[in-house]
């Protein structure tokens, strides 16, 4: 067997700002279990929980290091929407499915908190203040009215609200926006430090867990399957992908990774604000995302400012994506010209074909569970317990993630070039504010 070497963790604010980390090691040797799980991030690991709670015996294939992927990327954002708004899905595919994907989001972020209460994961210091959207022009604002009046109407929702513009500018400090829509389901969380909390609960409870174990190639065997590692095998009787927007590292995973388009996110971190004119800004600890298709996000973790967008492409750092932030959160928040960046990094997000996770089979030994376009730390760590029914022999209904299949991308070996169409486009629409 061939190696493949583990790579780096990311020079993020959250490795800086990291608690304990769980002592793992690599599998060395052959282990046999109920059910091997291929990437050790909150799908991986809250499919491997639930399992465990079943009486079965799941093993934990960490390519790298926990919370090297996604997991220990993102913004850090708690949230249960969709890409697709829930009046699109009513109208495509009827008022109950969108009931039930409404309701799957609300019980996936009241899962986040029933993790960190569960395991006491004090320092994921998670804050449940919700979100605001923010309206950057009168025609965004109209749509964010619109959905607003259709959730509380239609959906029973009362946890949406519209704010003025001088309501924005009090909750943010920015004076650009027009107004926005308050959603107070949700939060923000130290999304490391959630991840490691986890692992350690599992790893209490006996849970077998491997880092830097990089799944090589699987195969059937029996009445089972095998699974290569460079340093050993597992042998199970189910096989689950959890790998989202990292399903390229391996052949693997070759079968879900035509099926994902990789997307860069990249984020900033500005210095601590105490005692500059950037310490009052976004006082009530929510998360805040921008109303433009290429959409720009916001918050506070501690007394930094994190500043996020999507539009960096290729497969690493682009100089010009973090110099692009940094000019766009000082046009935004004036204040903070002067404040040194402490932290750059990015991470990718695995974006569908029809901007919606999905939880499936591959054949009757394989479950993959990837595509949260977005907003997986609610998502995924929630996701694991339907991906556990699945695996033994139950048919969850999650809506239109179980109910659509996944969908291969067209000519996907020019995902790159079409992705930098579709963004430059977008970005046209929203520099004409449509």
């Amino acid at each position: 067997m061939g190696d493949l070497a583990p790579q780096s963790d990311v020079a993020s604010l959250w490795q800086a700002t990291a608690g304990t980390r769980p002592l793992l090691s690599r599998l060395n040797g052959d282990r046999t279990c109920d059910v091997a799980i291929i990437g050790g991030g909150y799908t991986g690991l809250s499919t491997a929980r639930s399992l465990a709670k079943a009486g079965l015996s799941p093993v934990v294939l960490e390519a790298n290091r926990i919370g090297w992927g996604a997991s220990g990327r993102t913004g850090g954002v708690v949230s249960g929407k969709f890409r697709v708004p829930f009046r699109e899905i009513a109208a495509r595919h009827g008022l109950d499915t969108a009931r039930a994907m409404h309701d799957l989001g609300i019980d996936a972020i009241e899962h986040v908190g029933e993790l960190v209460s569960d395991y006491g994961i004090a320092d994921a210091d998670y804050r449940p203040t919700g979100s605001l959207r923010c309206a950057y022009n009168e025609h965004t604002f109209a749509q964010l009215k619109a959905e607003t009046a259709w959730l509380r109407e239609t959906m029973g929702d009362t946890a949406v609200s519209i704010l003025s513009a001088d309501q924005v500018a009090a909750e943010t400090g920015a004076t650009d926006f027009v107004g926005g829509m308050l959603n107070t389901h949700g939060g923000v969380i130290h999304p490391l430090n959630f991840v490691f909390g986890i692992a350690r609960g599992l790893q209490a409870a006996g849970v077998d867990i491997f880092e830097q174990t990089p799944v090589l190639r699987f195969r059937r065997d029996g009445a089972g399957v095998l699974v290569e590692t460079p340093h050993g095998t597992v042998t199970a009787k189910q096989v689950v992908i959890a790998t989202n927007s990292y399903s390229d590292l391996t052949s693997a995973t070759a079968a879900v990774k035509t099926s994902i388009i990789p997307f860069r996110s990249a984020m900033i971190a500005t210095e601590p604000l105490a005692g500059t004119a950037g310490a009052r800004l976004l006082p009530t600890g929510r998360s805040y995302t921008e109303t433009r298709r290429m959409m720009r996000w916001f918050r506070k973790s501690g007394d930094r400012l994190l500043y996020g967008g999507r539009g960096a492409f290729g497969k690493t750092d682009s100089e010009s994506a973090f110099a692009a932030l940094e000019t766009a959160m000082v046009r935004q928040f004036p204040e903070l010209a002067d404040v040194r960046i402490t932290h750059r990094w990015s991470g990718l997000v695995a974006m569908t074909i029809d901007s919606l996770p999905h939880l499936g089979r591959l054949d009757d030994r394989v479950v993959y569970s990837v595509g949260y376009n977005g907003t997986g730390v609610a998502l995924a760590s929630g996701i694991g317990r339907h991906v556990a029914a699945l695996v033994t022999g139950q048919a969850p209904d999650l809506g239109l993630i179980t109910a659509l299949p996944l969908q291969r991308i067209p000519a996907y070996g020019l995902r790159e070039p079409a992705v930098r169409l579709v963004a430059g486009w977008y970005q046209f629409l929203d520099a004409i504010g449509r």
